[in-house]
């Protein structure tokens, strides 16, 4: 059963497909890596490295995910959006899953992991991600706009 026009204009309809777009990349990773075992650094700094970015991520998501319960509608402008990570970026969920992947990929020094989370960061922002906005614009109108204005990624 095809999902209705008006779910599909939901925002949560866009981060479902985008989160899953995410998880299946990952997997592809993964099972490519377990295929062809390319290494991809020879020195052991990038695991640390790779720890730090999944702690960044995991921050990042639990931070943006608690900020964003506390929208309040009823007086909206573009500071009503500037709450927390959504001061720095309009997308932190996105980016701190981007940071998590990418994260794993280096810890594990996983080649197609690591090319995996850039492609899904990419094509995240600019499909995904452009529809969520396009929702949200018609969703908050001006108040909205004006946020896009300063928080420009």
């Amino acid at each position: 059963m095809e999902p209705s026009q008006e779910y599909k204009d939901k925002v949560h309809w866009i981060l479902t497909h985008s989160y899953s777009f995410y998880l299946l990349l990952f997997l592809v990773g993964i099972f490519l890596d377990a295929i062809f075992r390319l290494t991809l650094f020879k020195l052991a700094i990038w695991a640390p490295v790779g720890v730090f970015f999944l702690l960044v991520g995991t921050i990042l998501v639990y931070w943006a995910q608690k900020t964003s319960r506390h929208l309040k509608k009823e007086t909206l402008s573009a500071k009503t959006f500037m709450k927390g990570p959504y001061k720095i970026t309009r997308s932190p969920t996105h980016l701190g899953l981007f940071f998590l992947v990418l994260g794993f990929g280096l810890v594990a020094n996983a080649f197609f992991l690591i090319v995996s989370s850039i492609i899904s960061f990419i094509v995240t922002k600019l499909i995904f991600l452009k529809h969520e906005e396009r929702i949200l614009d018609n969703k908050y109108g001006a108040p909205y706009r004006e946020y896009k204005k300063l928080v420009r990624f």
